[in-house]
């Protein structure tokens, strides 16, 4: 392209591509803009005539307006690609460089093949051909439907194949023999009546000693020609069929440096970072270097992508050895020889024996430069006596297996891609619809794990099959039942290439893998796989040595923690429910969640309880339990359940998707006492909405009831009471008694912020009885009481309530009981008028809390002495308390006590000259507090929002805002009274 336009590259060797300089997809809209793009690309550098383009955009009938429909096409091209389109007489032309478009780099390329070829250099005509071959990312525009240029398309790709043959020609002329055995086959498989290939064949099979193949491969192709065509082969094939017959002697090995490499991925994407580090190491002496890895990760792909970077490094050759180590295994003896003929070794000077044939390959490699990979090891055996002696020369293994017992190797773990590079991958595979649908993508690469094999297979389904949805395939995808169903085109299946790992297991770590895909779990201690499979240590190794397990080191509880991908744990749990010994897999996975259960139990009774919710009750059944993992829990039962949360949460899940709702929630129950300390709330909704779906009514209502909570405390008051009624309507049996008196605490809770203290005290009063053996509950009980009856202005009722409650408190012991006593306490006195005390009472309180891990209970009494301290004129102390106790609701999503301390922060800015921020601050929480039904609130916003406004001189606005205050007012609320008398503090200057 023209200087100073912007570096565009083209595709049409494949899906439709188009990529800026940095390699970003440009999206293109509109089948027809596309289309008009493909049509110019097809005849770069040409004049196009309009009436050409008009048939192939509108092959029917073109509308009226086909020429202003035209120009728009060509003028959002322009947009899109820069100003390569030009208007040339009755027609327009594209400009594209030779580099910039795949299908002129395959002509040129292909050309350049040849005539070397003709010019006796079959190694640079090999090279050329390969590049040119390399273009091709699958059938030509196959995103589009373009009738007028399938001739085009046709010739293409026939052109392909002539190249294909032309270059495997070549490399059988530079002395490639035995190497392209395999990919001929493949070829001759695909396309039985191409004479050539077979001849090409029969020559390869020959050179490499295997005449009796070479003539079976010459009777199944005349065979398959006799039966679909009634004719004989031609005279080429017949040659070649003579020649081996007569066993003529072949013509000496070429001299020049081999290069075996596959043909480089032409949509290869990702892994810059690792190619550079391997760069690094293989070109300052570090080899061999061993890529593992699980199946699908893109392994053999990295190798040969890194070994065409490192040719310049290696100029003495570079040397492929295919060693199908997870399917057949091949003989170390066969590749040996087949690696000496490819060195000019041939006939009777090589070696029967094997030692003496690795020594023949080191003398081969001594001081040269050359680059050998062996692709898909399956063991350090297969590989050791194919290593070099010199290290002139450098070595990549790729294997499932991480080659433990390679000595003096540096191994590389090849991970999954990263979510930006899988996305990346889809882009370039199945072209803009994936850039165009970027949640889609997302889903499809997070259901493929971001296994480059699995994204391949997904990106080439959405290529070749225009009319499959992005949504569509995801939501396939997503259903594990038949996931691998779906990751499967052509030759390419997840399945089967799971499945040859699996197969070369032994019986034992096979079994181990069928118990933990049983298990679902992504992650699991060593524990709880010796609780699956006592004694399995070998059988772990065994899956770690294979790439199906990963360890994950040591976790902060001092225990080895092990990994799974996701695919991979798919395809083991399908196995599990599929061979034989399910009764026996799902027994173990029982017990290990009877395990879980006692371990989370144990750890729950010595944390302390802070969440309004009804006690554990009885222990759970014994259980046997590892010694040592016993010990750790107790030490710091807070730090396990940090270390094991994710899993916890996962495995809960998986409980409700086998149905299994009551140990879910006895394991939520427990688990809940410490989300609560820290404020997950989001792990407890997750949680709580999946057992919800519990058909046992008991058990839903219980985690209806936890749902109600996780509402009221983020200000849903509205939903919270809806919840809490729907609950307290059914539970009415004998063993749901303390559940029912926990929730109508909280329903009156929720009641006191709505405005509503009288049916609150009824509430409680109905809750005390119920509640008589829970010392905690009790506590909480009268909590909400208090907050009820200063709502009603009965202060000195609630004074005498929390002293009580305090004395209570202190003699029990418990700091956190003790702190929540002082913080109603303190709130009572402020509302009495007794600031003083008040102080004291919240400033001990806060002190208290400081010391425990209760952040929902420091935030609320940050905000009472905030409230207090303001009261008292010490605004510098009150901000303090208040910015502090936002930014720990904040963390906590706990919406109501972030309003109330923005509310009392947005006042404080009246109070120095700020009030023109303070105003749409103060509205936004007024705002809220509507939505949340929080009236009372409401009603001291509006207050201080009066008073912003003064500030302001904005005296109309500040009487529409007292008047909307007086009217929402409730005159028996000493509570939003009292605090807005303490709030105004922070205005005044």
């Amino acid at each position: 392209m023209g200087e100073g336009r912007r570096p565009v590259r083209f595709g049409v060797l494949g899906p439709l591509l188009v990529t800026d300089g940095s390699g970003q997809w440009l999206r293109l809209r509109g089948d027809r803009q596309r289309s008009l793009l493909a049509m110019l690309l097809f005849n770069a550098n040409t004049h196009v005539p309009v009436e050409r383009l008009v048939d192939a955009l509108w092959p029917d009938l073109p509308p009226k307006s086909y020429a202003s429909n035209l120009h728009t096409y060509l003028s959002r091209l322009r947009e899109r690609i820069g100003p390569c389109i030009t208007r040339t007489g009755g027609g327009y032309r594209i400009d594209v460089d030779h580099d910039d478009l795949d299908l002129l780099v395959f002509t040129t390329e292909a050309e350049l093949g040849r005539r070397a070829v003709r010019a006796g250099d079959p190694v640079a005509g090999a090279r050329h051909l390969r590049t040119a071959l390399a273009q091709w990312r699958g059938h030509p525009l196959a995103d589009l439907q373009l009738p007028a240029l399938d001739a085009d398309v046709t010739r293409l790709a026939a052109e392909r194949l002539t190249v294909f043959e032309d270059c495997l020609a070549a490399e059988l002329d530079a002395g490639r023999d035995a190497e392209l055995v395999g990919e001929l086959e493949t070829a001759v498989a695909e396309h039985p009546l191409r004479e050539r290939l077979t001849a090409l064949l029969m020559t390869a099979l020959r050179r490499a000693g295997r005449q009796a193949e070479a003539l079976e491969a010459y009777r199944r192709t005349r065979e398959i020609l006799v039966e679909q065509t009634g004719v004989e082969p031609g005279a080429e094939l017949r040659a070649v069929h003579a020649e081996v017959l007569r066993g003529e002697a072949e013509p000496a090995a070429s001299t020049r440096p081999v290069y075996q490499l596959p043909a480089d991925i032409a949509d290869f994407s990702g892994r810059d970072r690792e190619l550079d580090e391997l760069v690094d190491l293989l070109t300052t002496g570090c080899s061999p270097v061993v890529l593992s890895g699980q199946p699908g990760v893109g392994k053999s792909t990295l190798a040969v992508r890194l070994a065409h970077r490192l040719r310049g490094e290696f100029p003495d050759g570079q040397l492929y050895v295919h060693l199908a180590g997870a399917s057949n295994p091949r003989a170390v003896d066969a590749a040996l020889a087949d690696l000496l003929r490819t060195l000019g070794v041939t006939g009777p000077a090589v070696p029967d024996d094997l030692e003496a044939k690795a020594a023949v390959l080191r003398d081969r490699l001594a001081d040269r430069r050359v680059l050998l990979v062996l692709d898909d090891a399956a063991d350090p055996a297969q590989v050791r006596p194919l290593l070099p002696g010199t290290p002139s020369s450098a070595v990549i293994v790729t294997s499932r297996q991480r080659l433990s017992g390679l000595a003096g190797a540096h191994r590389v773990d090849v991970e999954p891609f990263t979510d930006a590079e899988a996305g990346r991958l889809l882009a370039r595979i199945a072209g803009e619809r994936v850039t165009g649908g970027p949640a889609d993508a997302a889903r499809i690469a997070a259901a493929c794990g971001n296994l480059p094999l699995a994204l391949r297979i997904a990106g080439t389904r959405l290529a070749l099959r225009p009319q499959l949805g992005i949504g569509t395939l995801a939501d396939r995808l997503e259903d594990e039942v038949r996931r691998f169903d779906e990751l499967t085109v052509s030759d390419l299946q997840v399945r089967s290439s799971l499945a040859l790992s699996c197969r070369a297991l032994s019986p034992a770590a096979r079994e181990t893998f069928w118990q933990i895909g049983m298990v679902d779990l992504y992650s699991l201690p060593a524990w709880a796989i010796e609780m699956l499979r006592p004694g399995a240590d070998a059988a772990v190794e065994e899956l770690v040595e294979s790439s199906l397990l990963r360890p994950a080191g040591v976790d902060g509880m001092g225990q080895a923690r092990y990994q799974i991908h996701d695919l991979v744990r798919a395809y083991a749990r399908e196995l599990a429910f599929t061979e034989d010994g399910v009764d026996e897999r799902r027994a173990a996975s029982h017990r290990l969640v009877d395990a879980a259960l006692a371990l989370v139990d144990l750890a729950a009774r010595r944390l302390p309880r802070t969440a309004p919710l009804p006690d554990l009750g009885q222990g759970v059944p014994a259980v046997p339990l590892d010694e040592a993992t016993t010990r750790r829990v107790l030490a710091d039962p807070d730090a396990w359940f940090a270390t094991e949360r994710p899993v916890l949460v996962q495995g809960i899940g998986v409980l409700c998707r086998v149905r299994r709702y009551r140990m879910a929630w006895l394991l939520l129950e427990r688990f809940a006492r410490y989300l609560w300390l820290h404020g997950h709330y989001a792990d407890l909704r997750t949680c709580a909405v999946a057992i919800a779906e519990a058909p046992d009514e008991s058990v839903a209502v219980r985690a209806n009831a936890l749902l109600a909570l996780l509402a009221h405390v983020r200000g849903q008051y509205t939903e919270a009471v809806r919840r809490y009624r729907w609950c307290a309507r059914r539970l009415v049996g004998p063993a749901d008694q303390q559940a029912l008196g926990w929730v109508r605490t909280n329903l009156a809770d929720c009641l006191v912020g709505l405005g509503e203290p009288e049916e609150s005290l009824r509430l409680v009063a109905s809750a005390e009885p119920l509640l008589f053996t829970d010392e905690f509950g009790l506590a909480s009980m009268l909590r909400v009481k208090s907050g009820a009856l200063n709502r009603l202005g009965r202060l000195r009722e609630s004074v005498r309530i929390n002293e009580g409650a305090l004395a209570k408190a202190r003699s029990s012991g418990s700091p956190r009981r003790v702190a929540l006593a002082l913080q109603s306490l303190a709130w009572s006195l402020a509302l009495n008028g007794s600031l003083d005390a008040a102080v004291v009472a919240a400033d001990e309180a806060v002190s208290l809390l400081r010391s425990t891990t209760a952040g929902s209970s420091l935030a609320r009494g940050l905000r009472t002495l905030g409230a207090i301290r303001a009261g008292r004129g010490e605004r510098g102390a009150a901000v303090a308390a208040f910015e502090e106790g936002r930014e720990i609701a904040r963390k906590m999503n706990e919406r109501p006590r972030v309003l109330s301390c923005t509310r009392a922060i947005a006042a404080s800015w009246v109070g120095v000259g700020r009030a023109e921020e303070a105003v749409p601050e103060l509205h936004t929480c007024v705002r809220e507090y509507r939505e949340m039904g929080s009236l009372s609130s409401a009603t001291v916003t509006l207050r201080l929002l009066a008073t912003a406004y003064d500030a302001l001189g904005e005296g109309d606005a500040a009487g529409s805002a007292r008047a909307e205050a007086d009217r929402l007012a409730d005159p028996r609320d000493a509570n939003a009274e009292t605090l807005y008398s303490l709030l105004v503090n922070l205005t005044r200057t």
